[in-house]
């Protein structure tokens, strides 16, 4: 019996981030999203998820996504099946990252939402293509939709983060870790230091994406979580 497969999505997104996989993949396959919208420390969203999800699953990370991923393996390895990471970094928040997060906080609850997500999801974050502009919208519509609330929930979170690399070191199961070749937050040498760090890991780099591959590059990101899903799982 193959095992559902649990999407968690970037910060300030929703299912629609990984529509085109949704579509193809739950033909075959159980899919569920889980939200990384409850509460405001990366543990806490990580335990609440563990509470909603079968008791043994895929999971499928992007972004902060990913990071809440890492932490749910920490907490219950037993339970994941094999894990695809993508987008995301296993590195504590710097302490001049965390430092910018508490202006963009109080912006967002003063009324300033829309600007402080003006900074925040750029056409800069994505490859130049056709449907550069038509990603970046369908990003920020998400973001509108989830509004300024869950924005500082999870800046808190992400600002309060845990460093992983620990957590990568330990990983035994099948594992993909998935970047676009044009991701300006989390560049591919960033992911290819994650791979390195997991043991059988493969490294895929999607060509012509930047910080949303699923988006951007829909198939070839299907096909990289196909490919994943078909490999053995591994004796524990």
């Amino acid at each position: 019996m193959t095992e559902t497969l649990v999407f968690l999505p970037e910060q300030m997104s929703d299912a629609r981030l990984y529509g085109p996989q949704i579509a193809e993949m739950s033909r075959d396959q159980a899919v569920m999203i889980a939200p990384i919208t409850q509460g405001d420390r990366i543990e806490e969203i990580a335990s609440t998820l563990l509470d909603l999800v079968p008791t043994r699953f895929a999971l499928v990370g992007h972004g902060m996504g990913g990071i809440v991923a890492m932490e749910v393996y920490r907490r219950a390895p037993d339970r994941v099946t094999r894990l695809a990471l993508m987008g995301t970094t296993p590195l504590a928040e710097t302490p001049q990252v965390a430092a910018l997060r508490d202006p963009q906080m109080i912006r967002a609850r003063a009324g300033r939402f829309d600007a402080v997500l003006a900074e925040e999801f750029r056409l800069a974050d994505l490859a130049p293509g056709p449907h550069q502009r038509e990603v970046l919208a369908l990003v920020l519509e998400m973001a509108r939709g989830l509004g300024p609330e869950v924005f500082v929930r999870q800046s808190r979170a992400m600002q309060r983060r845990r460093d992983q690399q620990g957590t990568l070191r330990r990983i035994n199961v099948p594992t993909l870790v998935l970047c676009g070749a044009e991701d300006r937050l989390y560049p591919v040498k960033r992911h290819s230091f994650m791979a390195e760090m997991i043991p059988k890991a493969e490294l895929r780099v999607i060509e012509d994406a930047g910080h949303m591959p699923m988006l951007e590059q829909p198939e070839a990101v299907t096909d990289a979580l196909l490919g994943w899903l078909a490999q053995p799982l591994l004796l524990r």
